[in-house]
């Protein structure tokens, strides 16, 4: 097994202005608790994680609605490394797509600061992976829209073709080729986005 989760710990870089995320311990066996229980906050979008549509369309699909076939079964990794976007035309060079695509574009396993360039794709490439039925896309990458997109004019392409988002995730080290994808997120009830737990075997 891969685990391409990207590890949570204090001060883990977050979107620019999103909630830090922090792990304390409200009781202490050192300090005479019988038992050590820790307290976590931060944003939904954390690490390696999956967007609802809710995320980016008010009368989108709530996390829970997301079904969990969508998030297990086979998948494809794709060396993307050097495309300063994800078009069209370098998705056409691709042969036998599931319907489970994941795209490692260089970004390291552990983020010491939040990149503030990356490889977005563009609206042509979400509709052409569309038409070629896959359902789910995953990036090492924060986002699939630029870091000042107001507009996420890909989050909106891959919503119009029903494609479901998986953003952040730890692609460094793993060979391009097929494997079995395994993404679970925390059943957060009415959520927009989760942190997930993602492995390829």
């Amino acid at each position: 097994m891969w685990d391409i989760t990207r590890r949570l710990y204090p001060g883990h870089p977050v979107w620019p202005g999103d909630t830090p995320f922090t792990y304390e311990l409200t009781w202490k066996m050192a300090e005479g608790a019988s038992v050590n229980v820790g307290k976590i906050e931060g944003t939904t979008h954390l690490g390696t994680h999956l967007d609802a549509p809710y995320h980016y369309d008010p009368a989108g699909e709530r996390l829970e609605a997301i079904s969990l076939s969508v998030l297990v079964g086979p998948c494809r990794v794709v060396d993307a490394r050097g495309q300063a976007a994800l078009d069209e035309p370098f998705l056409r060079t691709l042969d036998d797509l599931p319907e489970r695509v994941l795209f490692y574009t260089g970004q390291p396993g552990r983020w010491k600061t939040f990149p503030e360039t990356f490889t977005h794709v563009t609206p042509a490439a979400a509709a052409y992976l569309a038409s070629r039925g896959v359902k789910l896309f995953g990036t090492d990458c924060p986002s699939v829209d630029p870091l000042d997109s107001k507009t996420l004019e890909a989050h909106h392409a891959f919503r119009r073709g029903q494609i479901y988002i998986l953003e952040g995730l730890a692609l460094e080290g793993v060979q391009p080729g097929t494997y079995e994808l395994i993404c679970l997120p925390l059943a957060l009830e009415g959520a927009d986005a989760s942190p997930v737990r993602a492995i390829l075997r």
